[in-house]
């Protein structure tokens, strides 16, 4: 717990750098692009590493409201070893399964990074080593929902595999990266940790629908695991944007990845 822990924490900020020197330039203008049904924002929820408070609290709030979120897994959790069926059966209801590869391998070299260990060491790895375990990833997600077609969150926001940028040998397996889009200014994206108050996780939401078309909440542990939300705070978001269906569009990155290339190509 404490190495994931420490992994998210430190790689956050690094992830966003990975976005903003990783994406092409992105459309310059979205005059005339349009949510479904006229929505103001889209939102995406997002979920990494394949936690069991994921499948005993996220998934259940999630489909009361018929919300779709995605689920970037780490491969070799336990929660994916002894609770496989439960994750066949949420992808089968439409949440999204992402790949967040096998090992969540990250860069041992960059400060206070002691906690990776030598097997998980991506200084120590090669771009060939990468792309596949990215690939392996792909293979055992499509076994898991029959999906073809899939999005990515890097591990740490370490690009580099024994120095060498791997990301960008694997991205054009993908709909999207995770993030892509807020290095344009187009989307944000927040991961919350130790919040039991939803009213923070709402105002988020409020504030960033002023001037952003994408919000990118992504979540890891919800109600109990590591860098929390509460239970209480997740399904108070839930039931505020249930509420304003008519404002925010909630769906899958995935989904919401897609649209904005249909838009793009009418529009531009």
């Amino acid at each position: 717990m404490f190495l994931m822990e420490m992994i998210e924490r430190l790689g956050f900020f690094l992830l966003l750098m990975m976005v903003v020197v990783a994406t092409p330039a992105l459309a310059q203008s979205d005059e005339g692009f349009a949510w479904p049904e006229g929505a103001q924002v889209a939102i995406s929820l997002s979920y990494d590493d394949a936690l069991h408070s994921q499948l005993d609290h996220a998934i259940p709030a999630l489909d009361e409201h018929a919300f779709k979120g995605s689920f970037y897994l780490t491969l070799s959790a336990e929660a994916i070893r002894t609770r496989m069926e439960e994750w066949r059966a949420a992808a089968a209801n439409g949440h999204e399964l992402g790949n967040h590869t096998i090992y969540h391998p990250c860069r041992a070299s960059l400060p206070n990074r002691e906690w990776v260990i030598p097997e998980h060491d991506l200084d120590q790895f090669s771009v060939l080593h990468m792309q596949e375990e990215v690939v392996t990833a792909n293979t055992f997600l499509h076994a898991l929902d029959g999906e073809t077609e899939r999005t990515f969150t890097v591990p740490c926001g370490d690009m580099l595999a024994g120095g060498e940028n791997y990301v960008v040998t694997v991205e054009s397996l993908f709909v999207a990266l995770k993030g892509q889009e807020v290095a344009s200014g187009f989307a944000s994206l927040w991961a919350p940790a130790d919040v039991s108050d939803g009213a923070a996780l709402i105002n988020y939401v409020e504030e960033q629908a002023q001037s952003k078309k994408l919000i990118n909440l992504l979540f890891h542990g919800v109600g109990g695991d590591y860098l929390s939300v509460s239970d209480d705070a997740h399904r108070m978001l839930l039931q505020y944007l249930a509420d304003n269906r008519d404002r925010y569009w909630v769906d899958s990155y995935i989904n919401i990845m897609k649209h904005v290339a249909a838009q793009r190509a009418t529009t531009h």
